[in-house]
Order: C-alpha cells, then sequence, then structure tokens
C-alpha cells in the first residue's frame, strides 16, 4: 500500500511537471493542461487516482499549506507603490471594479441556482481574480496593442492577492456565523476578532521577517528554508487563536513583506515562485480528480447561463464602470470585456474552503468546486478561442513588435539601447544586478529586475510589443539559457546572441548559431570583450544615412576596420535589421541608415 502511494505521488509530480512544460511550449495556461490530467486520471473519467482514498485525513491539511504558500507569494508581489503608479484605469479595477463584479455573480448565482445568500457571496468572491498565470500567456498570444495589454496584465497582477483576501474575508464571515453566535453582535464578535488576528498576527510575522533579512540574522542559504517555515508556523498557529484566520494571516505576512524598506525579498520571492509551480501542478491533478459530474448535471443548463452572465454581464459592468472618463477607445474597451480568464487562485481557495465548509456541514460547499472549475475551463477555452479573432477584426491587435528584450545590463547592452531608442525601437534591458540596472534606470531606459529565464520573468515580464532578442550578457550560458528559453516566443530569425570569448578545439560546444537556438549578433568574431574595449577606447555608436552617391561600398572604404555595423533602419523606420555579419548592409540601399560602432578619429559621417 505504502508503494503504491509513493509510486502515486511521483507519478502526480511527474506529469505535473510535464504539462507545466507542454503548456510553456504550446504558449498556453498551465492550469488546462493540468485540469485536463486530473479530469482523465480521477474520478470523472478513469477514477486511477482517488485523492481521498489516497490522502485520507492528511488531504485537508496538505490543500490548507499547499494554499497558504500561494497565497502568501502572490502577496509578495503586491507592492503599494506600484498601485499607486497605476493607471486610474487599473486602480478602479481592481477596488471598485472588483466589488461590481462580486455583486453580480453573487445575485446571479442566487438567483439562478438557488444557492443562499452567504454561498452566493463567496462564490462571487472566488472567481473576481484573473491571475497571471492565464493572462500572460494568452497576451503572448492574443498580441493586443500595449494599453489594453498592459491594463490586463496589471489587473491580474494586483487582483490575484486582493481578490483572495476578499474570499478569505467572505469565508471567515461565514464560519464566524455559525459557530454558535447567538445574535448578530457575536457574530460581528467573532469576525472581528478573526480579523484582529490575521492583520496583527500577519504584520508582527511579516515585520519579523523583515527584520531578519536586512539584519542578516542568517546565511542566506536559509532564508527560503526559514520563510517557508514560518510561514507555516503563522499559518498554525493563527488558526489555533482565531479558527480559519491562517489564510488572512500569512496574505497580510506576505503584504507586509513586500512593501517593507530595503528589504532582499527578490530570492525569497524566485523560491516560492519555484514552489508554488509544484504545488499548482500536484495541487490542480489533486483537485480536478476530486472533480463530482454528478454536480454538473445537477446543475444543469443553468450553469450555462451563469457563464453567459459572468461573461456578458458582469465583466462588462466592471469595465464600463473602471474605464469611465479614460482615453480608451469603445473597440479597446469591448476586447477588456471579452478578456478576464480564472485562474490558479480561484481554484485552490474554492477547493480549501469547499472541504472546510464539507466539515461544518455545508451540503452547498459541495457545488462551489464544479462551479469554479466550470467557469475557469469556460473562460480560458471559450476566451483563447475567440478574443484573437474579435481584436484582429476590431483592430485593437498590435502586428508591430518594434520592442527590443535585451539580455544583461552591462556598458555595452546600455550603449546600444540609447542608441536603438533614439530611434523609437524601446529597449528593456534584463540583469539580476542592481548596480547594471540602476545605472539602465538613471539613463531612463526601460528594465526588468531579475533573471530573464526566472519563473517570474515567465509571469510579470512584459512583452507586450516585443518581437526581437539579443544577449549581451558577460555570462555566456546565461545567453544560452535566453535564447533556447525565447527561441518560440520571438522565432529563431529574431533571436540574437554575441559569440563566446572562449575558444575551445571543439567550436560546436560553442557556435550556438548551428543548434538552431539563436544567431551570431553581429558577426562571429564579434564578442562581449571586444565591443567593450572599443567603448573603453571611446568608440561611439552614430548613426550614417545610405543615399545613392554614398552606400555600402562608401561606408566600407571611409571606416574599413573601424567600424563594426550593428543595425540597418528602414527609410520609413520601422523596420530593424540586426546584422549577422559585415556583408550584411551590402543588401540596403539608398534611404537605410546604418548603426555601426565606429572608433574614434575618423571623419564625420555623412547623415
Amino acid at each position: 500500500m505504502t508503494e503504491n502511494i509513493m509510486l502515486t505521488i511521483a507519478v502526480i509530480g511527474i506529469l505535473g511537471s510535464m504539462a507545466q512544460w507542454l503548456a510553456w511550449w504550446l504558449k498556453l495556461p498551465s492550469i488546462l493542461l493540468l485540469l485536463l490530467l486530473g479530469i482523465v486520471l480521477g474520478k470523472p473519467v478513469t477514477g486511477l487516482i482517488d485523492p481521498d482514498l489516497l490522502f485520507g485525513d492528511l488531504l485537508f491539511p496538505m490543500v490548507s499549506l499547499a494554499v497558504s504558500v500561494i497565497l502568501f507569494e502572490g502577496a509578495l508581489t503586491l507592492n503599494f507603490r506600484e498601485i499607486r503608479g497605476l493607471e486610474s484605469v487599473v486602480r478602479r479595477m481592481v477596488t471598485v471594479g472588483m466589488l461590481v463584479t462580486w455583486l453580480t455573480i453573487a445575485l446571479a448565482t442566487h438567483w439562478l441556482l438557488g444557492l443562499s445568500w452567504l454561498m452566493s457571496l463567496l462564490f462571487g468572491s472566488l472567481v473576481v481574480v484573473t491571475g497571471p498565470t492565464v493572462i500572460v500567456p494568452m497576451l503572448r498570444i492574443l498580441k493586443l496593442n500595449k494599453k489594453v495589454a498592459n491594463v490586463l496584465r496589471w489587473e491580474g497582477i494586483v487582483i490575484d492577492p486582493l481578490g483572495a483576501l476578499l474570499a478569505v474575508l467572505v469565508f471567515n464571515f461565514i464560519i464566524s456565523s455559525q459557530q454558535g453566535a447567538a445574535g448578530l453582535f457575536e457574530v460581528a464578535l467573532d469576525f472581528g476578532w478573526i480579523l484582529l488576528v490575521g492583520c496583527v498576527l500577519g504584520a508582527i510575522a511579516g515585520a519579523f521577517m523583515g527584520l531578519v533579512l536586512r539584519r542578516h540574522w542568517l546565511p542566506e542559504y536559509l532564508h527560503n528554508v526559514f520563510t517557508l517555515t514560518l510561514v507555516f508556523a503563522v499559518f498554525a498557529v493563527s488558526d489555533l487563536l482565531a479558527h480559519e484566520s491562517g489564510l488572512l494571516t500569512v496574505t497580510v505576512m506576505g503584504m507586509w513583506l513586500a512593501n517593507s524598506k530595503n528589504t532582499p525579498v527578490e530570492d525569497i520571492l524566485n523560491f516560492k515562485e519555484s514552489l508554488t509551480v509544484l504545488l499548482i501542478s500536484g495541487l490542480f491533478i489533486i483537485l480536478a480528480a476530486r472533480l463530482d459530474l454528478d454536480q454538473f448535471l445537477q446543475i444543469g443548463w443553468l450553469s450555462i447561463v451563469l457563464f453567459l452572465v459572468i461573461q456578458f454581464v458582469a465583466r462588462p459592468l466592471k469595465v464600463i464602470v473602471s474605464t469611465w472618463g479614460s482615453g480608451l477607445t469603445t473597440k479597446e474597451k469591448i476586447v477588456l470585456s471579452w478578456v478576464a480568464p480564472r485562474g490558479i487562485v480561484a481554484a485552490a481557495v474554492s477547493a480549501l474552503f469547499a472541504l472546510k465548509l464539507e466539515q461544518q456541514g455545508y451540503t452547498e460547499g459541495e457545488l462551489l468546486v464544479s462551479l469554479t472549475f466550470m467557469v475557469i475551463i469556460g473562460t480560458v477555452v471559450f476566451q483563447s478561442a475567440t478574443a484573437g479573432f474579435l481584436a484582429n477584426k476590431l483592430g485593437v491587435a498590435n502586428p508591430e513588435s518594434r520592442g527590443i528584450l535585451m539580455v544583461g545590463s552591462n556598458p555595452v547592452a546600455i550603449a546600444i539601447a540609447e542608441a536603438l531608442n533614439k530611434h523609437g525601437f524601446e529597449c528593456m534591458l534584463s540583469d539580476s544586478h542592481w548596480r547594471y540596472i540602476k545605472e539602465a534606470r538613471m539613463k531612463d531606459i526601460k528594465t526588468y529586475y531579475g533573471n530573464v529565464v526566472s519563473e517570474h520573468a515567465d509571469h510579470h515580464l512584459d512583452l507586450i510589443g516585443v518581437g526581437k532578442l539579443i544577449a549581451v550578457s558577460m555570462n555566456k550560458d546565461l545567453n544560452l539559457l535566453a535564447a533556447a528559453r525565447y527561441k518560440n516566443e520571438f522565432g529563431v530569425a529574431n533571436i540574437f546572441t554575441l559569440s563566446s570569448d572562449e575558444k575551445n578545439k571543439d567550436e560546436s560546444k560553442h557556435a550556438v548559431s548551428k543548434e538552431g537556438k539563436a544567431r551570431h549578433l553581429f558577426s562571429k568574431d564579434t564578442t562581449y570583450a571586444k565591443l567593450a574595449s572599443q567603448l573603453a577606447q571611446g568608440a561611439k555608436i552614430k548613426t550614417t544615412l545610405f543615399t545613392e552617391e554614398f552606400g555600402f561600398k562608401e561606408y566600407l572604404a571611409r571606416y574599413g576596420r573601424k567600424v563594426t555595423p550593428m543595425f540597418g533602419i528602414s527609410p520609413d523606420g520601422k523596420q530593424l535589421k540586426v546584422f549577422t555579419r559585415k556583408a550584411s548592409i551590402e543588401k540596403l540601399t539608398a534611404d537605410w541608415k546604418v548603426v555601426g560602432l565606429i572608433m574614434p578619429k575618423e571623419t564625420p559621417d555623412k547623415k
């Protein structure tokens, strides 16, 4: 029996990882494949996995702890400075708009399905969230214009922890009202105690963890382990002090830590994201395996009507309220009203609450999971299949990808970014070293502070309008990893890396272009050391206009070996050609511009 349990858990882990990889490769939300796996392996189809039989009494604590980590990780991304900096549309969407969606869905659930007001309010709070794990993959496929895509992306990031907090508050109110309270005052008192414990204990835990990190009381290799165990401990103590307050406590703890000044949370966030991916993979398969098809049949066709209300009434109402008086066009508002897929937080929290409600004797709680999964599957599938067509028809899609993602924020990268930005090609530099990122930001260059191949980048890296990747990091391994990671994103033809400075008899180990992952940047013999040395000697990146009288022959004759041709810019300024060898400029005609790195003391360029 023990061997069967171990084998089943191992299989769930392997299948979950494969589903995550396949979803990344197909550019689909991983939740779809994970749910499909769970449904096929679980009770709805084959019955090969029975979570209740497999885990027994451990199922409830396992799900509780997993959800606590997921909510803590989500809260770590909620920095109040970012909320204050958002446009008014996004602020309204995650506040007033979220409340409008909540109440609309709650009303529809009560009137259509006959659920009690408390259960209807709880279900409404569960499905107000979208989340970056479902929004980001969809945005990469849809290629919406920058305004619409940024609103959707930031809404998904910010509303994740806020929506979870709303659901936790509603659930705690329900539990408080059923703990033998004799009157409304006692119910309010119990609910207030839960809020007090959750907020105070969460703030204390967050402040303590921030102090530990800032004072360096622990070695770095213990930061992640200590944080994880502290989350578990705080969750358990909070539930002991006030029943069902643990989720609120860890959410407040994460928010407090995210907003603590000078607190290094990046490594913790990266670790929690990796752990969250693992937990989500297993959790979704397990939860989907518990789905009861009889519940869907019991709801019947009214569940479809409820989905239509969520898609075509609740979401448009939210957008109307949130975009009133904004500069968004009617077509852009229509697309915003169309795209709102539900994701991980909704599924995980609904499953946890359903288990707890079943223990409290709420028979209606069994419907929560089925209804939530219906909304998740419906919104992701329907919107993925139709949103692209709608956006193209309305002209909201963005056909031009003039942005460039650059790996590395060193002096070479900054010099290239400054030159391209002047011509309207927005560069975004990525680096894990704050010193380099800080220097780029001082020059008003867009940056991403983090590892470009991390899980955080998958969820938060803004690739809207980005069509090329240029890897100029001093870390050749990172360049290769980035090329492989974004090969399907941009296509091999739009990925370029510098040649390695290292030489080896087996050149195939370093010839990344032969591996089909990237093309050589500028030329095979152009390395980071060479470019950095030339810049240090006073070389400048200059732009030269080709004319009928001054073409590539004259250009090479003037500068010879003193120039490294880098880019060609089309006459209309919309097309950027990245050179992979010096002879590439031969194909350029009059009115094209050549951007090249030129050594000093040369004849002035012809403009």
